[in-house]
Parts: C-alpha cells; sequence; structure tokens
C-alpha cells in the first residue's frame, strides 16, 4: 500500500520545475493529481509523467490571483475526481529588484500571485475539506521568508506573509481534521535559479552547510510526506528544505 494510495490531490503551478516534481512523487506515492497551471496546455508534459505511473491525471487553467477562476477550477476539479484530499500551493512568481527601485506593479503582482493566490485556492479547497472533514494542505514558502534577502522585497513579504496564513489556517481548520503545513525551500536547482550569474550561484552556496543545491525532488519529497498520513499529527509547521542554510 502506498501512502497516497487512492488519494485526490490538487497541485497549482504545475507546469515544470518544483510543482512538478511534486506532481510527480505524489503520483508516485500513489494519488491522482488534478493539475492547476495558468495555461492548461503547459501541463501536458507533467500529466503524462503522472500518467506513465498508471494515476489519472486533469489539467485546468487557472489563474490563482482571479478568485473566480479558482473558485470555478477548484469546483471542476472536485467534481471531475469525486473529492479532494490535498491541496498543494506551488503556484508563485518572482519581480526581483531592490526595494527603491521596485514598482507598484511588480510588487502587487507577486503578493497577487504567492499569497492572494494560495489564500483564494485554500479558502475554495478548504469548503471541500471541511464537508469531508479530512484534508491535507502544504504550501510552498521559502527560506527567505525567514530570513529576507536583498533584492526580493517583494518576494520575501509574499513567503513571510504564506507561512503565516500557514499558521492561521492550521489553528483554524484543525479541528475538522485538516492539517496545514509549509515546506521552505532554500536552494534549489531549477529553470529560475540556472539563470543566475555564477558568481551569484557561489555566493548563494557558500551559505549552504552541504555545500551543493538541492533538486525539485528534494522538495517533492518533503511535501509528500506531509500529505500522507505519516505525518498526520504534524500541523502549522515550516519544514525547511535547504541544506542546512538556515537553522
Amino acid at each position: 500500500m502506498k501512502p497516497l494510495e487512492n488519494k485526490i490531490a490538487l497541485v497549482t503551478g504545475a507546469a515544470r520545475g518544483i510543482g512538478r516534481a511534486i506532481a510527480v512523487q505524489l503520483a508516485a506515492d500513489g494519488a491522482d493529481v488534478a493539475l492547476c497551471d495558468v495555461k492548461a496546455d503547459w501541463l501536458e508534459e507533467t500529466a503524462a509523467a503522472v500518467r506513465d505511473l498508471g494515476r489519472r491525471a486533469e489539467c485546468y487553467a487557472m489563474d490563482v490571483a482571479d478568485g473566480a477562476a479558482v473558485g470555478a477550477a477548484v469546483a471542476r476539479a472536485a467534481a471531475d475526481f469525486g473529492r479532494l484530499d490535498i491541496l498543494v500551493n506551488n503556484a508563485g512568481i518572482t519581480r526581483d529588484t531592490l526595494l527603491i527601485r521596485m514598482s507598484e506593479e511588480d510588487w502587487d503582482r507577486v503578493l497577487d500571485i504567492n499569497l492572494k493566490g494560495a489564500f483564494l485556492v485554500t479558502k475554495a479547497a478548504a469548503k471541500l475539506m471541511m464537508k469531508q472533514r479530512a484534508g491535507a494542505i502544504v504550501n510552498i514558502a521559502s527560506v527567505v521568508g525567514l530570513m529576507g534577502n536583498a533584492g526580493q522585497a517583494n518576494y520575501t513579504a509574499s513567503k513571510a506573509g504564506l507561512i503565516a496564513l500557514t499558521k492561521t489556517a492550521a489553528k483554524e481548520l484543525g479541528s475538522r481534521n485538516i492539517r496545514v503545513n509549509a515546506v521552505a525551500p532554500g536552494f534549489i536547482r531549477t529553470a529560475m535559479t540556472d539563470q543566475l550569474s555564477e558568481a551569484a550561484k557561489d555566493a548563494m552556496l557558500r551559505l549552504v552547510p552541504l555545500g551543493r543545491p538541492g533538486e525539485p525532488e528534494d522538495v517533492a519529497r518533503a511535501v509528500a510526506f506531509l500529505a500522507s498520513d505519516n505525518a498526520a499529527y504534524v500541523n502549522g509547521q515550516v519544514l525547511t528544505v535547504c541544506g542546512g542554510m538556515v537553522m
């Protein structure tokens, strides 16, 4: 029996990188997966990887900052699969620059996607989970939400807010047997970090006692644990996956 056998999971930002790795790991652990991203056709490769593991995958277009779109997509996924057991709020963007140069537009867009988006999807999913009296929600935060990072005032604020949202939702939903936790990745090798200069990569690696970047699969395994009954008494926690960058 796999740890997520026959569970239904919904993953936002599932088209690539950490989101794709999470969807595939959940499927490997036995879950069927509702895949969400801004455009449904971006999700085809992830869907194929899930189906190759013998699990069901359906793709849904969802702008997480649009309340009506979120409500429609979550309702459709719940109707298609019959229920919703796991939610992973992974969708996120960056618009990096120094605070004094940051535009209001870039501030608002990052907060809308990274924080408001998680709020909207959690709200929609929680209503379903409350009726079931069971569920697991995992939010993808970041170590910079714990430690700050120059040039990322909007991103760090959104991730710090997501950590606070995680703890509040855990307190509000725990009585309905819904657990809410967060995973805070550190320096993970993705298309986004591959674009950094070698000097920037070296500077980040100097902060990591293990001396190497993580992989999306490292984050995905942590998410799968928190989503499973192996973490049945873990609630309102932030699990850092960062090679020791934050202790």
